[in-house]
């Protein structure tokens, strides 16, 4: 089996990406590199941040990595909150915290169309690959489910009327904005 680092600590993210890669590859997280600093997020865009984690981890530890970076839009917050949807409500990263303000946010609003934004960006051999994978959906009333993680409670995709926590992760493995990039992840790195 081949391995390949992604670089993230986050073990819901390692989980997730290991069964969309479905055995193809051993996923390793950034501790098993050795890797226990907190990576820059500071270009202010999805693309720049998923670039600049991966180029920190192949510059300061020597290894073909990928690191992904994803952000939930949603159009009647004019995009909000981006790249800021892990730390949208405070610097603790609390999921329920973001959540309930983006309910609160939407309170009154027809509008709820959202999605989730994931870019991948693999440093392999020096070279930069990126992919891209896009949720399109729309955030529900109120948080339901208790599966996922991050914002999955309030975000419901096209085509279902229940959120990513309610549905089962085989569901959300194979139609969620991860798993789509994953998906051109794992399709570039089978034909090299």
């Amino acid at each position: 089996m081949n391995p390949i680092v992604i670089a993230t600590n986050n073990p819901n993210k390692i989980r997730e990406i290991h069964a969309i890669l479905d055995g193809a590859f051993e996923v390793k997280g950034l501790r098993d590199i050795g890797c226990t600093e907190e990576l820059p997020e500071t270009t202010g865009t999805i693309p720049g941040n998923a670039v600049q984690k991966a180029q920190y981890v192949f510059d300061h530890y020597g290894v073909d990595c990928f690191a992904e970076d994803t952000g939930l839009e949603i159009d009647a917050l004019n995009g909000e909150p981006g790249v800021d949807t892990a730390h949208y409500a405070g610097p603790e990263r609390d999921p329920i915290a973001n959540m309930d303000l983006v309910l609160r946010q939407l309170d009154g609003r027809d509008d709820r169309s959202a999605r989730f934004r994931t870019v991948i960006a693999l440093i392999m051999g020096g070279e930069l690959h990126l992919f891209e994978g896009v949720a399109e959906g729309r955030i529900a009333y109120e948080r339901t489910g208790q599966g996922g993680f991050g914002y999955d409670p309030v975000f419901i995709p096209e085509g279902y009327d229940q959120s990513f926590a309610v549905l089962p992760s085989i569901v959300k493995q194979t139609i969620s904005h991860r798993a789509k990039a994953v998906e051109k992840l794992k399709t570039f790195l089978m034909k090299r």
